[in-house]
């Protein structure tokens, strides 16, 4: 008998880790965040947070309505279903307290989200001048460069670039393939192979930059993207997705461009707002930055062709 509570009991940890593992270390730190802010509007109004009831979803959500976007409303309420789940609870996120509610908070607050800005051609340009312009070590300069341009030549997602190892690299004569192990929409490492083609300009070319970038660091394992430590001294270290957000808020400050509005996501959203611009084809986006849909593509393409296509380009006055 207890053989077999020792087996049930290992099994259910078992479990418990396998659901763990489903997800990225950045979604559960992100489910955790979120719930946290769930606890303790629970705890200020005297409710219980785990296990809850839909009810009390429905005024967290009304709450939070005040000054959050809906898409902040609808990742809240993924976060608290997601820690019930985790530990056991269930709880009904599709009860008609919460969807009626969501549904009244969207006709009142509307539903369109203002993104954050992409870099263009322009700024990318102006960003790589503008550090070429900088009193500072070459091999800091140089590693600045190839983040931003592999970046958005990429189409790379925060994480995605600064998971790239040296031996995630393959140099071929028409550019560089670089094998991308795990990403956000692909959680069970399938992988996927992204193809930078050789630039006319070198001194805009995510290849170019990227060889000078590893023969200048001696890097020839590991991670490509490292920090510094004072004195431009190169560690071992990866390079964190937030450290990605400063490089591109600081360049874009000595730019003089305002930076407010700009984020780690402006390379991605940039690239395929220019491929659009560009006439690029939404497979052909779809394929280089790994949205499984072609909703938000299909998004860029429109921002990209909106005076393109406009019809009072057909009106004469």
């Amino acid at each position: 008998m207890n053989e077999l509570v020792t087996d049930i009991k290992s099994l259910h940890e078992e479990t418990l880790n396998n659901l763990k593992s489903s997800k990225s270390n950045n979604t559960l730190r992100a489910y955790k965040s979120d719930f946290r802010d769930f606890g303790a509007f629970c705890v200020k109004h005297g409710f219980d947070s785990l296990p809850t009831e839909p009810k009390i979803i429905s005024l967290y959500l009304t709450h939070l309505s005040k000054s959050s976007k809906i898409s902040t409303l609808r990742r809240r309420l993924v976060s608290i279903s997601m820690i019930h789940r985790l530990k056991g609870h269930y709880l009904d996120t599709k009860h008609p307290i919460i969807i009626e509610n969501l549904m009244g908070i969207r006709r009142v607050k509307g539903s369109i989200q203002k993104g954050k800005k992409p870099i263009l051609i322009n700024h990318l340009k102006s960003l790589i001048n503008v550090i070429d312009d900088q009193e500072a070590e070459e091999i800091k300069k140089i590693r600045d460069k190839t983040i931003l341009l592999v970046g958005f030549g990429g189409g790379f997602r925060r994480t995605e670039l600064i998971s790239i190892d040296h031996e995630d690299l393959e140099f071929v004569q028409e550019g560089v393939k670089i094998t991308i192990k795990r990403s956000k929409t692909d959680q069970f490492g399938e992988g996927m192979i992204k193809g930078l083609p050789y630039f006319t300009n070198e001194k805009y070319c995510p290849v170019i930059n990227l060889k000078r970038w590893i023969e200048l660091s001696n890097i020839k394992s590991g991670p490509i993207f490292r920090r510094f430590a004072k004195g431009s001294v190169l560690t071992n270290n990866r390079l964190t997705d937030q450290s990605v957000v400063l490089i591109i808020k600081d360049y874009l400050n000595l730019a003089g461009i305002e930076n407010k509005n700009y984020s780690g996501h402006s390379l991605r959203s940039g690239f395929a707002t220019v491929a659009a611009e560009s006439g690029a084809d939404e497979r052909s986006i779809m394929a280089m930055t790994g949205h499984k849909t072609t909703q938000m593509v299909r998004r860029y393409i429109r921002e990209a062709n909106i005076f393109k296509n406009n019809a009072l380009n057909k009106i004469k006055i």
